[in-house]
């Protein structure tokens, strides 16, 4: 396999032209090229920085077979590769003098991708400690019994309640963002729409979120109960009304990660009608400034 097979361009909708048919093909597998090219191209790369974003599709027989992105200082995610894929992008990317902070991807090929670009860099990968595993959703089956109360879906008008929930899912996940007024259009968290389940008295008590459908595909993300209001069932109800209403708008596949430190969400998943579809990976690399 030649490095030149991987065709590589900042431009999202050259990208999915080549690569949008084969995205589609297995989207729960895709699921975050194909959200972040939808995000670019909704936004604009602009809205990413000033470094362009970079999309590459490995393409063989005038087909394609494996796709990257970046979307700078952020790191590499990727589609499924073999080792010899992986290696080949390694190579490539190397040549053109990249230096991604990270890579993510399904953990057998951010492995693979770790291990070839030690080996063209020198750079030295770090498996992080969060081990995500992504699930598809086959029969959904709600709790039974539900907890007393009601989903009620998030409008416009309710931009401070989704602000407030999306702030307080960031911060117990530890992600170093700001969410308010003035970084919200530039979060994840913006393009997404919102469900929380209400107490019968109106009190707010969980929320999940829903991304836009992409390739009839929908993902559930965020998914947040405060912890002194855990163990009541307000998750799976909630978590239920939003996959109940992703079907409804006509989504074939409906995913979603979840961290494995947490068997609680994990085994709630499960009940609910989710199977695990493949586990994920994150490499930090860090690079040796004297080479």
């Amino acid at each position: 396999m030649r490095s030149a097979d991987w065709y590589l361009t900042d431009d999202v909708d050259d990208f999915l032209a080549r690569a949008g048919d084969f995205l589609r093909s297995r989207p729960g597998l895709h699921v975050m090229q194909l959200t972040w090219a939808e995000r670019v191209r909704v936004r604009g790369a602009e809205a990413f920085g000033a470094e362009a974003p970079v999309f590459g599709v490995l393409e063989q027989a005038g087909e394609a077979r494996a796709t990257f992105y970046r979307l700078p200082p952020r790191g590499l995610g990727l589609s499924p590769l073999t080792p010899e894929q992986a290696d080949s992008l390694a190579a490539r990317l190397a040549a053109l003098g990249h230096c991604p902070p990270t890579v993510s991807a399904d953990h057998g090929t951010a492995t693979a991708f770790a291990e070839a670009w030690q080996r063209q860099t020198g750079a030295t990968p770090r498996l992080r400690d969060t081990r995500l595993r992504l699930y598809r959703l086959g029969t959904l089956t709600p709790p039974e019994p539900m907890p007393a109360g009601r989903g009620r879906v998030l409008g416009e008008q309710d931009l401070e309640q989704a602000m407030f929930w999306c702030g307080e899912f960031a911060r117990a996940v530890g992600e170093d963002v700001a969410v308010d007024a003035g970084t919200w259009a530039g979060t994840r968290y913006a393009d997404k729409g919102y469900t929380l389940w209400e107490t019968p008295d109106g009190t707010p008590v969980s929320v999940a979120g829903l991304n836009p459908m992409i390739g009839g595909q929908i993902q559930v993300d965020v998914v947040y109960t405060p912890a002194r209001l855990r163990g009541r069932g307000y998750a799976g109800a909630v978590t239920a009304e939003v996959s109940r209403a992703a079907l409804a708008a006509g989504a074939q596949d409906v995913v979603l990660f979840a961290d494995l430190s947490n068997p609680t969400s994990n085994a709630l998943y499960q009940r609910l009608g989710y199977a695990g579809l493949t586990d994920w990976g994150v490499y930090d690399f860090v690079y040796d400034l004297r080479v």
